[in-house]
């Protein structure tokens, strides 16, 4: 391809999915449409089949639609230039590394994306793994002199970005690409770690809103709220100027494991705090929780009076986090079934809602009564409801008394005979 047609070609995205064009595309046409950026997208399908086909028929462009109590907002967008098939074409894909204005790469290969697996090979073409095919391109790029790149990974791993880097210095290294490479990638590339948080709903089927858009295949929907939190001492806003087009992302030198941490703990844990709950007690969807008075107390005491105070972030931006929680769960638009959160309660609980428990009795002396209560509730629906989980950890807490489950290590990674007592207090309640 002629360099004129690739002069504003500035990202390359592993990725086709509803999620990456409802959030990364989204925010790139939300720069572009305020006037702060210039550039096109080129994706690249990293699976031999997807939705690249598609989205070369309709031009590379489709409309985003925004809904929620808030309002509707619709977006056209067309920052993509165009998709690369590295099943169908792998020149095509090494020839990505040729282009000089290229400079960020995006990916969402889902959380089994970001693995190093050691029979992948430098001549298979294509390569298999996602970080294998990261390796070749940045091989390419690298013997043609180039500057390196800006990774943005959004796979839902933790420390996706050093997680990536580390398997393409392995690849490396097993490869015998040598040493000069391998420190050309760690002083020439960042790798960002992040931390992406929308609600994606896709294509909306069955959807009224589809008479506006009829020819439009990849229509995509999501809710307001968006979240990119991206660690990394790399000033990324002199290049993707986000915050001059009002979009919520956060760079951070050093502060994203504490912004996991209040996604997990506030946002996740209110679900896990609930689910058991609110299935014992007829309800099917997150929606109908929050519109029954009883519910929306419980989430709201959960959060607002046991959660946010275990928390080090500033205790106005947590109570404004919360807030926009409570909303996005009351969003009309979107149906959140119980049954599908309620996969694997147990496993959820220790990790999303138990290290509040643990860290309210050690700041105040006392455990959180409405987060105990949900505990109870976790192991009433184990005895009673329908739980979704590992067989062995159902017949456990099935024949076992609630004494017996707290104590229990393998459950929840320490002995909570502790809390015993007061779990107790609410049994069957």
């Amino acid at each position: 391809m002629e360099q004129n047609k690739n002069i504003f070609e500035k990202v390359i995205q592993f990725g086709e999915g509803g999620f990456l064009r409802g959030f990364a595309d989204w925010m790139l046409q939300k720069m572009t449409d305020a006037g702060v950026w210039q550039g096109k997208v080129v994706v690249v399908q990293p699976i031999e089949k997807g939705m690249c086909d598609l989205l070369t028929e309709q031009g590379c462009r489709y409309h985003h639609i925004i809904r929620g109590a808030e309002g509707v907002e619709t977006t056209e967008v067309g920052v993509v230039s165009r998709c690369v098939k590295p099943f169908d074409d792998w020149g095509a894909y090494l020839a990505l590394a040729e282009i000089p204005t290229m400079r960020f790469v995006i990916s969402n290969t889902t959380e089994a994306g970001i693995v190093f697996t050691d029979t992948d090979r430098p001549e298979n073409a294509p390569a298999v793994s996602f970080p294998a095919k990261v390796t070749l391109l940045l091989k390419q790029r690298y013997e043609k002199g180039l500057r390196g790149f800006v990774f943005l990974p959004c796979e839902l791993i933790d420390r996706n970005g050093d997680n990536l880097k580390k398997a393409v210095l392995q690849y490396i290294d097993l490869w015998n690409l040598g040493a000069e490479f391998a420190a050309w990638v760690e002083r020439e590339n960042v790798f960002c770690n992040t931390l992406v948080d929308r609600i994606n709903t896709g294509y909306p089927k069955d959807d009224p809103v589809l008479s506006d858009y009829p020819d439009d295949r990849l229509l995509n929907t999501s809710e307001h709220f968006h979240l990119w939190v991206i660690e990394t001492d790399f000033d990324i806003e002199s290049e993707l100027p986000f915050s001059k087009a009002g979009l919520n992302v956060i760079v951070t030198k050093d502060k994203l494991e504490q912004y996991r941490t209040r996604k997990v703990r506030i946002l996740n844990g209110a679900h896990t705090s609930l689910v058991p709950y609110a299935l014992l007690s007829g309800f099917d969807t997150i929606k109908s929780c929050m519109d029954d008075p009883t519910m929306h107390e419980h989430i709201r005491k959960c959060v607002f009076e046991e959660i946010i105070p275990t928390l080090d972030l500033p205790r106005e931006e947590l109570t404004d986090y919360a807030n926009s929680v409570l909303v996005r769960f009351a969003n009309p638009y979107i149906k959140h079934y119980l049954s599908s959160i309620v996969l694997n309660s147990v496993s959820k609980f220790k990790v999303r809602a138990l290290p509040s428990i643990l860290e309210y009795k050690k700041r105040f002396g006392t455990y959180p009564p409405t987060l105990i209560f949900s505990f109870a509730k976790l192991i009433e629906f184990y005895k009673k409801g329908t739980p979704n989980d590992d067989p062995a950890a159902v017949a456990f807490l099935q024949t076992h008394t609630v004494r017996e489950i707290l104590a229990n290590e393998t459950l929840w990674g320490t002995d909570l005979s502790d809390l015993a007592g007061e779990v107790e207090r609410y049994a069957n309640s």
